[in-house]
C-alpha cells in the first residue's frame, strides 16, 4: 500500500506543475474565443452527432449542427458513419444574481400569498478568501464538438468555444458560436467565438 502511494506521488511529481494544476483537463480557448484542430478535414461520409448530456438546449444546438454539416454536404443522422460527440454546457456561477426575493422575509415572488415566511439567509457572502481568481460573473455557454472515425475511433476534428451569454439568448449565442466553428473548419485556428 505504502509503495502505491509513493509511486503516486513520484509520477504527480514527475509530471511537475502544469500537470497538477490543470488535473489532466485541457484548458481550452479563453471566454469568448474558438478553437478549431482540424487534423484532416471534415470527410463527406455520414456523420452522427451524439449528445454527451441530453437537455433542450443541446438538442436544439445539436439541430444547428446538423444543417451546417448537411450545408457541407454531409449525410446526418443519429447513428452510423463517424460519429461526432457534442458537448454543451450552461453554467451560471455568478452566485444567483436573477433570484426573485422581492417579498418580506426572503420569500420568493412565485410564493402564494399568505405563505409563511423564509428565514433571512446569513448576509456573510459564501466565497473563496484565498489568492484564485473568482469565477466569471456572468453565465457561459460551452460548446465542444469532437469528430471520431468509426475505424479504430482516431479524433480528426475538434472544435470548442465559450461565450458569456444570458440564459434567454442562449440558443441564439449557441447558434452563432455553431456558425462560427462551420465557417472556416477544415482549417486549425483560434479566433473569436462570434459571441
Amino acid at each position: 500500500m505504502r509503495n502505491t502511494i509513493l509511486v503516486a506521488a513520484l509520477a504527480m511529481l514527475a509530471a511537475g506543475p502544469v500537470a497538477a494544476q490543470g488535473y489532466g483537463v485541457p484548458a481550452g480557448p479563453k471566454l469568448g474565443e474558438m478553437e478549431i484542430k482540424a487534423y484532416q478535414a471534415i470527410p463527406k461520409a455520414k456523420v452522427a452527432v451524439q449528445l454527451t448530456s441530453d437537455t433542450h438546449l443541446s438538442r436544439e444546438l445539436r439541430r444547428q449542427v446538423m444543417v451546417r454539416l448537411a450545408q457541407r454536404g454531409n449525410e446526418v443522422g443519429f447513428s452510423g458513419g463517424n460519429v461526432m460527440r457534442m458537448d454543451v454546457t450552461y453554467f451560471d456561477l455568478s452566485g444567483g444574481a436573477t433570484r426573485d426575493y422581492n417579498t418580506q422575509g426572503g420569500q420568493p415572488g412565485y410564493a402564494p400569498p399568505g405563505s409563511n415566511p423564509r428565514m433571512d439567509l446569513p448576509s456573510n457572502p459564501i466565497r473563496r478568501r484565498d489568492s484564485i481568481s473568482a469565477p466569471p460573473d456572468s453565465p457561459t455557454l460551452r460548446i465542444s464538438l469532437t469528430l471520431y472515425t468509426t475505424d479504430g475511433g482516431k479524433v480528426i476534428w475538434s472544435a470548442t468555444a465559450s461565450c458569456a451569454t444570458p440564459s434567454n439568448v442562449a440558443q441564439g449565442t449557441g447558434e452563432a458560436m455553431i456558425n462560427r466553428m462551420f465557417d472556416n473548419a477544415n482549417k486549425s485556428m483560434i479566433g473569436d467565438a462570434g459571441c
